[in-house]
């Protein structure tokens, strides 16, 4: 709090000052005896007027700025049976504290897009507390429009900006990708700005692309306790990679899995996990640098059977990589389900493979051509066995599923299975029962 009341104190006196010696300045100017002398006063003092006003509208905004900041600043990490060394002792939470108490902010990662608004719009209206949710705009690129449009939305957002701009230098044959080491650099920037300067206990990340559900916020409120509970989870994202609206059961919107693929697209990451990675943060391919064994560590995301983001941003670093065959059509969900009325304890990990591997390999197993041709519909739910990384590729590129693998992790699989509906039924493309572990060889 002393703090925040310096700033404010300092703020004023820049201000009065200012203001103070302008006055000074014009009270004491000598008064000329000739016309034209008068002429050219009277032409100086409309110009230092016009500029005394502009000064003013400038140091109003720096108040602004210095009071929105203060607040951010007056904030502290609200832990939940965090490490205690890092909890000032002032601010340890009361007993009661529980995860529905916990402040998560909204991290908007944003460069130069102009509508960078559709997905601030959304945000605001289907957040249900300002207080718990604070949206925090992270912008890169110096883009004046881009800024403009988050200036629009006043205290509702807090609007930060990414101090460095330049270019970085990289390997030669990398010149192309220079995008990718300057968003590589934002991310590490913001995040550190998150849970560093702000303190927050954890965070959820979107960028100014995305479309959020009207349960976005619900989810993962709901999502939060588990991610602190079990630590074989990592984050919780909103994001299906192979949630195109014919391959997911829209009936079953409040359907949950693990994956071992990181999504990203909208994802809640704890600080701890921030402490682990910020040192070994790396210059580019941050998602794909997320997806290693090395970062991963045999640990899970939680992920929906609908999408809770959608993206609407063809235009990138990626020129549109993946957007027209994939990305424009993931279904977004459309209505609101009550997670934090549901028991999701079936996310842990003990409970889920005793629940979900049983269920993928008691489905019966079909050929690839049976599925196709719709054949065998009596079976209901089935199974599609593939052996290795050619016959997984050759099976998800005929059912139109996503068929990268990254470190060899297919994308929304856990344990080498995934789950998608194809033509109406449930499919398990999964490996044989008895997996040993991913291959990184098969990227």
């Amino acid at each position: 709090m002393l703090k925040k009341s310096s700033l404010v104190l300092w703020g004023a006196a820049l201000f009065i000052a200012w203001h103070g010696l302008l006055l000074l300045f014009l009270w004491s100017r000598p008064p000329s005896p000739a016309a034209a002398d008068g002429a050219r006063l009277t032409a100086e003092v409309i110009r230092l007027a016009h500029d005394a006003e502009t000064e003013l509208e400038r140091q109003k905004e720096l108040l602004r700025q210095i009071r929105r900041y203060s607040q951010l600043w007056g904030r502290r990490r609200v832990p939940i049976a965090p490490k205690s060394s890092q909890i000032p002792p002032k601010l340890s939470p009361p007993p009661t504290l529980t995860a529905a108490d916990a402040v998560l902010p909204v991290l908007v990662l944003a460069c130069d897009r102009s509508t960078v608004r559709r997905c601030l719009d959304k945000l605001l209206r289907y957040r249900p507390s300002a207080q718990r949710f604070p949206v925090i705009v992270s912008q890169d690129c110096g883009h004046a429009e881009t800024a403009a449009v988050i200036a629009s939305y006043g205290d509702a957002v807090a609007h930060i900006r990414q101090p460095d701009l330049s270019d970085i230098p990289v390997p030669a044959e990398h010149r192309k990708f220079q995008g990718y080491y300057k968003i590589a650099r934002h991310y590490r920037w913001a995040l550190g700005q998150v849970f560093r300067t702000f303190r927050y206990r954890a965070a959820i990340v979107v960028e100014d692309d995305l479309e959020i559900a009207p349960d976005f916020f619900e989810y993962f409120q709901a999502a939060f306790p588990l991610l602190l509970a079990d630590r074989s989870l990592w984050c919780v994202s909103a994001w299906n990679d192979n949630g195109k609206e014919q391959m997911v059961d829209v009936g079953q919107a409040d359907l949950l899995y693990r994956t071992d693929f990181f999504p990203g697209l909208g994802w809640l990451l704890l600080a701890e996990l921030w402490d682990e990675l910020e040192p070994k943060w790396p210059r580019a391919f941050w998602d794909d640098w997320m997806r290693q064994p090395e970062q991963r560590r045999d640990r899970s995301c939680v992920r929906p059977e609908v999408s809770r983001t959608m993206t609407f941003g063809r235009k990138g670093v990626s020129h549109g990589q993946f957007f027209d065959q994939y990305l424009k059509f993931i279904k977004l969900n459309d209505r609101f389900v009550p997670f934090t009325r549901l028991d999701l304890s079936y996310l842990k990990k003990e409970e889920y493979e005793r629940s979900f591997l049983p269920k993928v390999y008691a489905a019966p197993e079909v050929k690839v051509e049976e599925l196709q041709g719709n054949r065998r519909r009596e079976l209901g739910t089935v199974r599609l066995q593939y052996s290795g990384r050619d016959s997984f590729k050759a099976f998800a590129k005929a059912l139109g599923l996503m068929d990268d693998l990254k470190s060899g992790v297919p994308r929304a699989g856990y344990r080498g299975i995934v789950s998608f509906v194809y033509r109406g039924r449930r499919v398990y493309l999964a490996p044989p029962s008895d997996w040993r572990g991913y291959d990184p060889s098969w990227s």
